[in-house]
């Protein structure tokens, strides 16, 4: 995870000297945390939340930035790899990358947001060498 991380901090041209919250949850927490804070009913993936629109946060006794959090469901995160027939570290990075191009900005809300922010995906993962066929053992 945190190789995907600073994958993304630098195709983005950020740099890697930040700090990030990740926590990994089961359906039923990612669930209300969905309902909370996106007013959406039902369990998602991934949820991000930056700490400071446009840019990192000074955290008092930290000598990084904080970007933010990042929420995911292993639970969900499982279920989709066997749906679409990869491995679960593939869609554990995938969900990552998401999560973190989120909080450096990038969105999915147009067409082109979808298309610029689909393609940096494509592009950390690619760099990082991870696929979507399964892969034995996962």
């Amino acid at each position: 995870m945190r190789t995907v991380a600073k994958a993304c901090l630098l195709r983005t041209g950020r740099g890697t000297r930040f700090e990030i919250s990740l926590t990994l949850v089961d359906d039923p927490a990612i669930h209300r945390l969905n309902r909370s804070y996106r007013g959406v009913d039902r369990p998602t993936d991934v949820l991000s939340f930056a700490f400071e629109e446009g840019g990192p946060m000074a955290v008092p006794g930290s000598a990084l930035p904080m970007l933010g959090e990042i929420v995911i469901s292993a639970e969900r995160a499982k279920a989709q790899a066997q749906s679409y027939g990869h491995s679960f570290r593939r869609e554990m990075a995938f969900l990552m990358a998401h999560g973190m191009l989120h909080l450096l900005g990038y969105d999915h809300q147009t067409e082109g947001e979808r298309r610029t922010m689909e393609g940096l995906q494509r592009q950390v993962l690619s760099v990082l060498g991870i696929r979507r066929e399964p892969h034995e053992g996962e």
